[in-house]
């Protein structure tokens, strides 16, 4: 029998075998899911959380259920993926793009607020590489503001601040991706996180189909046979979308968020190992860490200042590569600069720094899964900053 890939040998398979045994019974009163949901809110510290196919679906339906629609503004990070500016474009609402802190790599704050109109309705703040933002800011200006907020944690699971918050925690709702490459994942699939019972239920009938029996704690539409089976029961309370979890995903994602404190520390001890090797290094500035905060590396990022050596950035990564290194990632286009945006004239914003910035930075893989693969990382970037003359 073939091994499995090292990140699925916890109980994903034998969950698997329960759907299919069962002939996705299993799925009919969404087993799979609301376990999944019950582990994923109790590790996170909140009363609520509701699994979706995606992690931009569940951005979407929580942006719609705050009250965003035609003719508001989201403030979103220009330095992330484009699925945060599209997801307040699918509501009606346009993304305004916040500049970012240099060392951080994350939202800044005062940007943030010097960007908030009359039109302005959420900000959507995103925890990029691992890293958390600063949030006791980001919240103090959205009370100032009485602005809702909706962190997206896809690349920070279990992430926390000075305080011990988990990112997703401190705002009104946290959204997360179980894509392929995330910390947990299941193929794809998304979960949303929410401490308020209204706001919950809003989100679950959206992402529902709009079945008015959905409630913030349950995702099973088939409770009572005989009103299902009665011609004149109303099934759909609102206009809603086909964003639900199914039950194969739900199985993966609650074998992956079992182990998921694993999954951290893997990625955090290569993360760390990173930083020690580039401390003072004439090559590669890590992002900063805020004291007391808890990076979970979805990636190892930093700002390259290579050229004033004379290396390029290609040069650099390409000898990285060749001398056995992982590869180096670099950072996606600012959301304004994708030709999807930027050839249809959606969303604004000034962002200077963004732009010097997503030129500059590394990212480097952290999911190695031994020691002996971690050794291999460090032993290359050792090779790399020496070929080019790093004592």
């Amino acid at each position: 029998m073939p091994k499995f890939n090292w990140r699925f040998q916890g109980n994903e398979k034998k969950y698997l075998d329960e759907v299919l045994i069962a002939g996705f019974k299993a799925g009919s009163d969404g087993a799979f899911s609301t376990r999944l949901e019950s582990l994923f809110a109790k590790k996170h510290r909140v009363p609520y959380a509701i699994g979706f196919n995606s992690g931009t679906t569940t951005m979407h339906a929580a942006l719609l259920a705050m009250g965003c629609g035609r003719g508001d503004e989201v403030l979103t990070p220009a330095l992330t993926p484009l699925m945060c500016g599209l997801a307040p474009y699918y509501t009606g609402a346009v993304p305004v793009f916040v500049d970012v802190d240099q060392e951080t790599f994350l939202m800044d704050p005062k940007d943030l607020e010097s960007k908030i109109t009359k039109k302005t309705k959420v900000i959507l703040v995103t925890h990029m590489y691992g890293g958390v933002c600063n949030m006791t800011a980001i919240m103090k200006i959205a009370k100032k503001y009485k602005l809702k907020v909706l962190e997206d944690c896809a690349q920070c699971h279990l992430g926390r601040d000075d305080k011990n918050r988990i990112a997703g925690t401190i705002g009104d709702v946290g959204s997360w991706s179980f894509e392929n490459s995330k910390q947990l994942t299941c193929g794809d699939g998304g979960i949303i996180t929410c401490k308020n019972k209204k706001l919950a239920t809003d989100i679950r009938k959206l992402g529902g189909l709009g079945f008015k029996n959905l409630t913030a704690k349950s995702g099973r539409v088939r409770i009572d046979r005989d009103k299902l089976q009665n011609p004149n029961w109303d099934r759909f309370e609102i206009i809603g979308f086909n964003y639900r979890m199914n039950q194969m995903a739900a199985a993966v994602a609650l074998a992956q968020t079992e182990r998921a404190e694993k999954f951290i520390n893997l990625r955090r001890q290569m993360g760390l190992a990173y930083t020690k090797e580039l401390h003072d290094s004439e090559f590669l500035t890590p992002q900063k860490v805020l004291p007391g905060y808890f990076h979970t590396y979805y990636t190892f990022s930093a700002r390259y200042i290579g050229d004033s050596k004379g290396v390029s950035w290609t040069t650099f990564r390409k000898k990285y590569i060749s001398l056995g290194g992982d590869g180096i990632y670099a950072a996606s286009k600012l959301q304004h600069q994708e030709p999807a945006f930027k050839n249809n004239n959606i969303g604004k914003g000034k962002t200077p720094v963004a732009i010097k910035l997503q030129k500059s930075l590394m990212n480097f893989t952290t999911n190695q899964s031994s020691m002996k693969e971690r050794a291999i990382q460090i032993t290359a970037l050792k090779k790399t900053l020496k070929y080019f003359g790093e004592n």
